[in-house]
């Protein structure tokens, strides 16, 4: 009898145990889902003291409401499309970097690489050195074109903030955009400076400048510039104040730009550490083979020593990989 009233308190305490961890869980989706459409409705105009002027004398909504909600759908529908999207093809990671390669150059280069690997390890025999030519014709160049696609975007994004505010000058002082984008493709510096004449001379074959400065967000992959490209494409089919919303992006970027720097500074240590116990057993047994050859000799002249540097080398890539996972945040 006394077990039968346990188990009767029990289950509830159960149920309500296990329902008290599904609301935690689904409680941050509904709170973001209401956060968004929040935004989406301050956006429109339709959460603020003006929502009434977004309305018209028989309760529908204002052409300007309709445009700017039109906007926005055909946005969402052009990011969503190009999230369905594969990664990028080589040749635009290739013009993402700033490299004026073709993709028949990028393989001979890998070519080349592969041989010189395969003939600088010849000597630690056939199989190992296949395996370091494979190895090094893919991932050399693989990551040179990562590297300068990164440090060419971080470049772009570091000088963005300025050009919004000398777009802003500019049409304070009452200059069309179209110019104040001809300044900024004029005096800015690369990789800025190449990609806004590719947008000015866009404009001068006829393409209306929302669509110059969409092509221009679809080149350059970086949040800052589809901002921009939202802003001038709301602007041109809703009207509004420019030099307010654009105001508004420098400072929602720059503070984009502190946070970043901020998160930065805080894992400088753990990427540090990281960085120091991922390449120090590659230290390690580099110097052992300069000073005593005959003592790792036994790894890569034996089969099972070239099976325990596989498995040795397929866990330290998990690790990096596990401490890479840990120490990125996603801005």
């Amino acid at each position: 009898m006394l077990q039968f009233d346990l188990t009767l308190l029990i289950v509830p305490l159960v149920a309500l145990a296990a329902g008290g961890l599904l609301l935690a869980v689904a409680m941050p989706w509904v709170r973001a889902r209401e956060r968004r459409q929040q935004r989406m409705a301050l956006a429109l105009g339709g959460g603020g003291p003006g929502a009434s002027a977004q309305i018209g004398p028989d309760g529908q909504a204002s052409p300007r409401r309709k445009a700017i909600e039109k906007t926005l759908r055909e946005i969402a529908e052009r990011q969503s499309a190009r999230t369905d999207q594969r990664r990028p093809g080589l040749e635009q990671r290739l013009r993402e970097a700033g490299l004026n390669w073709k993709p028949r150059s990028y393989h001979l280069l890998r070519v080349a690489i592969a041989a010189g690997a395969f003939a600088a390890s010849l000597a630690f025999g056939w199989l190992l050195a296949g395996g370091i030519a494979l190895i090094a014709g893919l991932a050399v160049p693989h990551l040179y074109v990562a590297l300068a696609r990164r440090r060419r975007l971080a470049a772009f994004a570091a000088g963005f903030p300025d050009v919004i505010d000398v777009i802003v000058r500019g049409v304070r002082a009452g200059r069309p955009l179209a110019d104040c984008l001809a300044v900024v493709a004029t005096d800015s510096e690369d990789p800025i400076r190449s990609e806004f004449r590719l947008v000015v001379e866009d404009q001068s074959v006829g393409l209306p400048i929302q669509e110059a400065v969409d092509r221009l967000a679809q080149r350059v992959p970086l949040q800052e510039v589809g901002f921009l490209a939202i802003v001038v494409a709301i602007q041109n089919r809703a009207g509004g104040s420019l030099t307010e919303a654009l105001g508004n992006l420098s400072t929602v970027l720059r503070g984009r730009r502190q946070l970043h720097a901020k998160v930065k500074a805080m894992s400088a240590e753990a990427k540090t550490s990281a960085g120091i116990i991922g390449s120090l057993p590659v230290i390690v047994a580099g110097l052992v083979q300069m000073t005593s050859p005959d003592y790792l000799a036994v790894l890569y002249q034996t089969d099972l020593g070239l099976m325990v540097i596989a498995a040795c080398a397929m866990w330290m890539s998990i690790g990096v990989f596990v401490m890479r996972q840990m120490i990125n945040f996603d801005m």
